[in-house]
């Protein structure tokens, strides 16, 4: 690694992938002192780690006892599916002349990917995502295309707190939409598309998904 900010990232990223594994649980409390030794380096590092996590409301600190995971509420994940529908809906209503036949038949591509990764939740998850940010980056707006990013990396979380324990047969539910947000696209049928969207983010978590867009 290069550096004290090379390793202070490499910690951020290792800390946010044992909560996004249930490594670490939500309400759990991190020990500045045990995160020390786990990773073998000295206290700096860690604790620029734990104030950029903080930061990102991933951790909270409790003053003299440690850094608990936050769980996501419902309220959190309407939220954020509620600014998605708002971004990415704004977007293909303004841009959907933009997709033709390259950019659908790409994102047709990565749909058969998400459908055929049903064994493994990140897998799945990573073409969903790739979906949603290929889409978005086809409308041209690079500014709303970092903060769907942003989005979807705290969405993660969220499938991870959604998913765990649970069986992965919904995997599949939670993005069969996909395929008519296509066709919409391509008829450029605004409502449709809309519609095909909102019906798609409110799968989110599979078939008994705990949070319907209350729009």
């Amino acid at each position: 690694m290069k550096g004290k900010d090379s390793l202070k990232d490499a910690i951020y990223n290792a800390i946010l992938e044992s909560i996004i594994s249930q490594e670490y649980r939500p309400n759990q409390v991190l020990n500045e002192k045990t995160l020390v030794e786990k990773y073998g380096c000295s206290k700096s590092p860690v604790r620029e780690a734990l104030v950029s996590l903080c930061n990102d409301n991933v951790l909270r600190n409790i003053p003299r006892y440690g850094y608990e995971v936050v769980r996501l509420t419902v309220e959190d994940i309407q939220e954020m599916l509620q600014f998605r529908l708002v971004l990415e809906g704004g977007l293909l209503s303004a841009n959907c002349e933009k997709f033709g036949a390259a950019q659908l038949d790409c994102l047709e591509q990565i749909d058969q990917a998400c459908r055929s990764a049903t064994d493994d939740i990140w897998s799945h998850w990573a073409f969903n995502t790739e979906f949603h940010l290929r889409m978005t980056a086809f409308c041209g707006n690079n500014y709303a295309l970092d903060q769907l990013q942003r989005c979807m990396d705290r969405l993660k979380r969220a499938y991870a707190q959604f998913y765990w324990g649970k069986p992965q047969a919904a995997l599949a539910f939670d993005t069969k939409n996909h395929s008519a947000i296509l066709h919409a696209l391509q008829a450029k049928d605004l409502d449709a598309i809309l519609q095909y969207l909102k019906d798609d983010l409110n799968d989110f978590g599979g078939e008994h998904s705990l949070y319907p867009l209350r729009l």
